[in-house]
């Protein structure tokens, strides 16, 4: 373990911030679909903001199930399906839930594949979307908190599948943490105390269309 101080980064989303982020999506969601609604969660990034989410919807009935895809291969321009979801989807309404909607490549696939399975609607709930890397177009429904194109951890994020659990939702220094992948870890302990004023985040205030 590192035993040098965290480096610097910037929390664009603290503790309390995160959790206001995921009662607005859950009453958003709610709001759409109050005779019941089917997360689906794409592993692993929204795993735990899944959880989150769906902890929060108290005023619908709420499924859960998961699905686990591939990385975007450039090569071969495509994903492929490692985990498909378990639940019937036919004449449901479901929202796929991400960590971070990034070029659109991977959702994209993902809503046309949701859609084949029957669902009655597919919307998409994102904790963090980075339009300046957008390469098909992507507008999800429900969205947290729009960020610049910046390196993001927690919230779901990660760096060789650390940190995905990081209280915060934090802007920091891929270089840094390649050379060490501990030079984070103090940011488990009271990392508000660490915030830098200013930064990249716009937070979403309301559902679009």
């Amino acid at each position: 373990m590192s035993a040098s101080p965290a480096p610097p980064a910037r929390v664009l989303l603290d503790r309390d911030a995160l959790r206001a982020v995921v009662a607005r999506l859950a009453r958003e969601i709610e709001a759409d679909f109050p005779d019941g609604v089917v997360l689906i969660g794409v592993l692993k990034g929204a795993l735990l903001f899944a959880a989150d989410l769906a902890r929060a919807m108290t005023a619908t009935d709420v499924l859960v199930d998961f699905l686990s895809i591939s990385r975007y291969a450039p090569d071969s321009g495509r994903v492929r399906i490692v985990q498909d979801v378990a639940l019937d989807l036919t004449d449901r309404d479901v929202v796929i839930v991400e960590d971070l909607i990034d070029t659109g490549l991977t959702l994209a696939y993902l809503v046309q594949y949701v859609e084949g399975l029957g669902p009655r609607r597919v919307e998409v709930c994102a904790l963090l979307d980075r339009p300046a890397r957008r390469i098909v177009p992507a507008r999800p429904r429900y969205v947290g908190a729009a960020i610049d194109d910046v390196f993001v951890l927690g919230g779901g994020l990660h760096h060789q599948d650390r940190y995905r659990n990081l209280p915060v939702v934090l802007d920091a220094d891929r270089g840094v943490v390649t050379a060490d992948p501990d030079a984070y870890r103090e940011w488990y302990s009271r990392p508000e105390e660490r915030a830098h004023p200013g930064g990249t985040l716009a937070a979403e205030s309301e559902a679009t269309a």
